[in-house]
């Protein structure tokens, strides 16, 4: 690095020109590195820490808005540069030096109207994930107006994705005019075709791979997504901290029925239910709590005078699942883990959030959560190095 930059430290921004022209070189050269890491043994595969922070841009925040504010500002502009030449037609007695500074200030102003012109003429306006327009910055397109503790910034989310054993960043990327929650799914797919390109004699099980985030990506549509995903994932919501009965000011999160099983089980994991499981009554499919696919073992089965669709794991999966003991009463030998589901419309379907409250709540979930907050650390350490 010191013989390509001539042994002078380059100025930041010069980096960031160097990488946004040479982007479609430097990823692959990414990859390789990470290859190499993979190698030397530095990524182990065991847990994925996501985080992100809010990454200043050199843009300015009066420069925002929806093309209709853009537009109600360029006509403000332009009235304002018509007011000076109606005031120099009125008043010929003003001096030299008066009409210099108004001309100056004329052309500022018809300089900026113009920008906002050939913005709105080569831009198609953004929009929200409700549909409505959202604000667009003529300096710098991609960035967005966020919310910070310092303030609203315009910027960017700064995301990335480390592996806890030696907090190695196996992707990365900055987020404009997006919230994050709407990372999660691009970054963990891209992670997962990053991982897809490590694999060469070591194959990567996803099933025992870990992965957790804190509550800013919490959302119904993120936990059903990594649900199906395959990882072991554990996301806190905003409430949290409140459950846990070690905050003494807080309600705890296990009701008098609730200790009173924990006294009789000593304290074991509570066991899944079928509220736990993933069942699409549409396609008539079904997945575990650990990802894993499940088979349609039965139709219409009778008990108890109700009908029930019945699915079952495969063993291969349920024999080398991380969450067996807290799925199945004994390890498995013959059959993986069976559950059905009652033929009513009626019946009440739990939403993913509410099973990723019972998940995280347990001791084990606590303690995923507790390393996932050194993780990220880290992993917020590691992107800030490179700001």
């Amino acid at each position: 690095m010191q013989e390509i930059a001539g042994d002078v430290q380059p100025h930041y921004t010069s980096i960031a020109a160097f990488v946004a022209k040479m982007h479609q070189q430097i990823e692959p050269l990414f990859t390789q590195v990470l290859m190499i890491c993979d190698e030397e043994g530095l990524i182990d595969r065991n847990m994925f820490a996501i985080d992100g922070c809010k990454l200043k841009s050199n843009a300015s925040k009066e420069w925002s808005g929806t093309f209709d504010e853009l537009s109600r500002k360029k006509a403000k502009l332009e009235r304002a540069s018509k007011r000076i030449i109606e005031r120099h037609q009125a008043q010929d007695g003003l001096s030299e030096e008066l009409i210099t500074q108004d001309l100056k200030q004329k052309e500022k102003l018809d300089k900026s109207a113009a920008k906002i012109t050939e913005f709105l003429a080569t831009h198609q306006e953004k929009t929200g994930s409700k549909g409505k327009p959202v604000k667009s910055n003529i300096t710098d397109p991609d960035s967005a107006k966020m919310t910070t503790s310092k303030g609203t910034i315009q910027g960017y989310n700064g995301i990335a994705i480390n592996d806890d054993k030696h907090q190695i960043i196996l992707q990365a990327q900055a987020w404009g005019s997006v919230g994050e929650q709407q990372t999660l799914q691009p970054a963990v797919k891209q992670l997962k075709q990053q991982l897809d390109k490590l694999q060469t004699e070591k194959q990567t099980d996803k099933h025992a791979i870990k992965f957790t985030a804190d509550s800013g990506f919490n959302s119904e549509a993120n936990l059903e997504f990594m649900a199906k995903s395959g990882f072991d994932t554990y996301i806190a919501d905003n409430q949290f901290r409140k459950r846990n009965p070690l905050f003494k000011e807080s309600e705890t999160y296990e009701t008098e029925q609730e200790k009173r099983r924990l006294k009789r089980s000593k304290g074991k994991p509570r066991l899944f239910t079928s509220d736990d499981f993933h069942y699409d009554e549409v396609t008539q499919t079904c997945r575990c709590p650990a990802g894993n696919e499940m088979w349609r073992s039965g139709i219409n089965v009778n008990s108890h005078h109700q009908q029930y669709t019945r699915f079952c794991g495969y063993l291969k999966d349920c024999k080398i699942c991380p969450l067996q003991q807290q799925c199945m009463r004994k390890p498995p030998i013959k059959t993986g883990r069976q559950v059905q589901f009652k033929n009513d419309e009626s019946r009440k379907k739990v939403s993913y959030i509410d099973k990723m409250k019972v998940k995280i709540d347990s001791p084990m979930g606590r303690r995923h959560l507790f390393i996932h907050g050194i993780a990220n650390d880290s992993a917020v350490s590691n992107l800030l190095s490179f700001k």
